[in-house]
């Protein structure tokens, strides 16, 4: 969660003033904190296992009980957090057979989608979406733009032949899976050199996706989404070993 003015962050989580600046309703209240507590343990501010008071969060995140309680019932369902006894919720930790099973259900849905998909998304919207990629490549200071970019792509991609079932659970699945890879490119950046960058690593599989749909292939489209699950799958083990 980034700064924007007014009081300091407090273990990772902006204040009321931060995060808010004016009144909302209740239901605002619950998908800002969702919001908020989701980007937090995806760009790893809140890192696996670690334990949280619900009071506190509400706390820092200035709302009341009740919207964080149902953020964080949304954010166990999505497998980012574990609620325990006695009001206390912990970060989710890393598991190599979780991201596996992530990654097998996304290899069930996504390539079957990718072959119908490629045949109706028009070449103007990838157009759009290359020069989106772009852009958020350009901005180096904002990682949480470049994977939103890239879950822009995926639904993108696949949303043409997908039903509004298909996309919800690809998108809890997609965020399941990007706390891996976040991990995982994070430990490749940090890696000795020649192993490439993450904004490359990311960039060369954004690329085999969009050329492929170009392709209006369904072969091609359902093997290059095969190969980008297969990918992302050993870009994010990297990260679960390294925590």
């Amino acid at each position: 969660m980034r700064p924007r003015g007014g009081s300091p962050p407090v273990d990772g989580l902006m204040t009321r003033t931060n995060v808010f600046g004016h009144k909302l309703d209740e239901p605002s209240f619950v998908d800002r904190a969702t919001t908020e507590i989701r980007q937090a343990i995806l760009s790893g501010q809140l890192r696996p296992g670690q334990v949280f008071s619900l009071r506190n969060l509400a706390g820092q995140l200035g709302v009341s009980f009740i919207p964080v309680r149902e953020a964080l019932r949304s954010l166990e369902r999505e497998g980012l957090v574990v609620i325990n006894r006695g009001r206390s919720t912990s970060v989710a930790p890393l598991s190599s057979d979780d991201l596996h099973s992530l990654c097998q259900l996304r290899r069930r849905i996504e390539p079957e989608l990718a072959s119908r998909a490629c045949l109706l998304i028009s070449p103007t919207d990838l157009d759009m979406h290359e020069l989106r990629l772009a852009e958020a490549r350009q901005n180096r200071n904002q990682p949480e733009d470049r994977y939103e970019a890239h879950r822009e792509l995926l639904g993108a991609l696949l949303g043409p032949a997908a039903t509004t079932w298909d996309l919800r659970l690809l998108h809890m699945l997609w965020h399941a899976t990007e706390r891996y890879l976040r991990f995982g490119l994070d430990h490749r950046e940090h890696a000795p050199v020649g192993a490439g960058s993450p904004d490359e690593s990311l960039g060369a599989a954004q690329v085999d996706l969009i050329c492929a749909f170009r392709s209006r292939d369904p072969r091609k489209a359902k093997v290059a989404m095969f190969r980008h699950v297969d990918w992302t799958e050993r870009s994010a083990a990297q990260g679960s070993a390294a925590v």
